[in-house]
């Protein structure tokens, strides 16, 4: 079935605009009949799940597909492997695997990367949110998963990466960065896989 819907979910700190999101939504603009989503995420999670239930609410079960950088490629995991969405496209670029774990180092007031006005804090409680949203260990039906993991992540151990993914299509990088620099170079690779 021709893909129909596509949600992008940014990462940490990030937004629509980061160079990804406006990549990805570029591309989808070059797809006809493509409808394509990315809101900016709220900083709590429960929020930011709430947000993308609502927006995904009237999408088919076949023909809609995810990606999800870094956090949003925890968000992206925890969307899919809810059993409505099993007949979705996935796919996670550098994604967070245990959010909980490492964002718990980062309480305190942040600042988003693509606009350094836009102030929020990180609380315990948006930690506890994480855990809540935690995706079962094993996914479902790996096959429907492209993910796209550098070893050169500075923030996130591509080997964890690469375990938790196991199984799925997709592409390890020797080089590249936590951003993706590269991304352009990768980006056949994800919309292959979006569209088979």
């Amino acid at each position: 079935m021709a893909l129909t819907y596509l949600l992008y979910l940014h990462g940490f700190r990030s937004s629509p605009n980061s160079a990804k999101a406006r990549r990805m939504a570029a591309w989808a603009a070059g797809q006809p009949g493509l409808v394509f989503a990315c809101p900016q995420l709220p900083p709590s999670p429960r929020e930011a799940m709430a947000l993308t239930a609502e927006l995904v609410a009237g999408w088919p079960a076949s023909g809609s597909a995810v990606i999800g950088s870094s956090l949003g490629g925890f968000y992206a995991t925890s969307l899919a492997e809810q059993p409505a969405h099993h007949g979705w496209r996935v796919a996670v670029l550098n994604p967070a695997v245990d959010p909980a774990r490492d964002l718990s180092h980062h309480i305190g007031p942040q600042t988003a990367w693509h606009d350094p006005t836009l102030k929020f804090d990180f609380t315990a409680r948006h930690v506890a949110e994480l855990a809540a949203l935690a995706p079962p260990a094993r996914l479902a039906n790996p096959a429907r998963y492209y993910a796209l993991i550098a070893k050169g992540d500075e923030l996130l151990d591509w080997r964890e990466m690469l375990a938790r993914y196991s199984g799925c299509d997709g592409e390890v990088l020797d080089g590249s960065d936590h951003g993706l620099s590269d991304f352009e170079a990768h980006l056949p690779g994800v919309a292959a896989h979006l569209l088979a």
